[in-house]
């Protein structure tokens, strides 16, 4: 009476082919001398080995179905021991979590993806752009049309595996025969030769090429943002699907503004007497930096008030950079630096020792600290 090789790995008789490969996956991890050093485990490993041997079979599952006996009367040496043996690659998938899927692979691949970094200036980042760009990628052979074989001849089954991709190597060892597939050495696991390739990519199906594209920057973008165009990257072995190409922006340094976020900061320089007595400025914005922009959309007024210090900042609402994600815009931020003259003739320096003297500070005391009102502010007061 033939073993009961259903119960020797946990499974009905209706279980399909892919319930068994599990079944036998997950018992081989356990029960394998190299993880259990149980007394058993070498005798059930052997069990369980041959049970799906004979499950994994079809014609062995229906003689085993019909009452017959598919080891013919005994399991000989070890794993099976029949002609055939078993098949070492199913405990490589137990172990290594392979899928199991075997035959030859596709020529045709997707291409890698390709990484190509834009240099904009500020305006260009905060408004956005078009650019036309040269890119140096992988494109389909057009002699070939992707195929690989010059023309009037086309792939051919391989004799080595016949069209398997791999082959088939046995090697003896004390528990029996021991199959192992490896890539065809002659087609690399194709399963087709080309025996004439095309002269112009020598069998690859793609060359290499420089192309132009026009692409379009949106609003907003910053320094390390990355643009996704699908399709655009290396086309694959064998004319395959092009991967990606990744745009990654680079935004040069620019002469008045610094950005930080969506907002945009400037210090402007202003007289002391201004910075005393409040003035007015019209100052550039970032929009003067783009051709074709409205001359009332060049300049921005910034009152600064009577008394300002050195250091202060003031916001204008609006003027910073177009939200990339959103709507509306960030504010410019306007730092004022207040200037001393250094040189000033004798009137104004005149002028000067009478504001001092009216100030009571033409000795002044160092006024040391945080909190107290700097020189402006007594100016703004003595105004007053």
């Amino acid at each position: 009476m033939a073993q009961d090789y259903y119960a020797t790995l946990g499974v009905g008789r209706e279980a399909t082919p892919e319930e068994i490969k599990k079944a036998y996956r997950k018992l081989a991890r356990q029960l394998h001398p190299d993880v259990n050093d149980a007394p058993d485990a070498s005798d059930r490993f052997k069990e369980v080995t041959v049970a799906y041997e004979v499950l994994s079979d079809p014609q062995k599952r229906s003689i085993l179905d019909r009452g017959g006996d598919p080891m013919g009367g005994g399991r000989g040496g070890g794993f099976g021991g029949g002609a055939q043996g078993f098949n070492f690659d199913d405990i490589m998938d137990a172990f290594f979590g392979q899928n199991g899927q075997r035959g030859p692979r596709p020529r045709q691949q997707r291409g890698q993806d390709a990484l190509l970094r834009l240099d904009v200036d500020l305006a260009e980042a905060a408004f956005g752009v078009t650019h036309e760009i040269k890119v140096d990628t992988a494109v389909t052979c057009t002699t070939c049309d992707g195929s690989g074989a010059a023309n009037g001849s086309q792939p051919e089954t391989c004799r080595t595996c016949h069209g398997h991709g791999d082959v088939q190597h046995v090697q003896r060892s004390l528990l029996g025969d021991i199959r192992t597939s490896r890539p065809c050495p002659t087609c690399h696991g194709f399963g087709t030769v080309i025996p004439d390739p095309c002269p112009e990519c020598a069998g690859e199906g793609r060359v290499r090429s420089r192309r132009s594209i026009s692409v379009t920057i949106p609003a907003g973008v910053d320094q390390g943002t990355r643009i996704q165009l699908g399709g655009e990257g290396e086309v694959g072995p064998g004319g395959g699907p092009a991967g990606d190409l990744y745009l990654e922006i680079n935004v040069a340094r620019h002469p008045v503004f610094q950005r930080k976020g969506d907002q945009l900061f400037c210090q402007v320089s202003v007289p002391m007497t201004a910075a005393a007595l409040g003035t007015h400025l019209d100052l550039p914005t970032l929009e003067a930096d783009v051709a074709g922009t409205a001359e009332g959309e060049r300049t921005v007024g910034l009152d600064v008030p009577s008394g300002t210090q050195s250091g202060e900042t003031m916001t204008i609402k609006g003027f910073g950079v177009p939200r990339l994600r959103g709507s509306g815009r960030g504010d410019l931020k306007v730092q004022v630096v207040v200037e001393t003259p250094s040189r000033i003739d004798d009137e104004q320096r005149a002028l000067l020792e009478q504001l001092a003297k009216l100030r009571e500070e033409e000795r002044p005391e160092a006024l040391m600290g945080t909190h107290h009102k700097g020189v402006f502010h007594k100016i703004k007061d003595a105004f007053k």
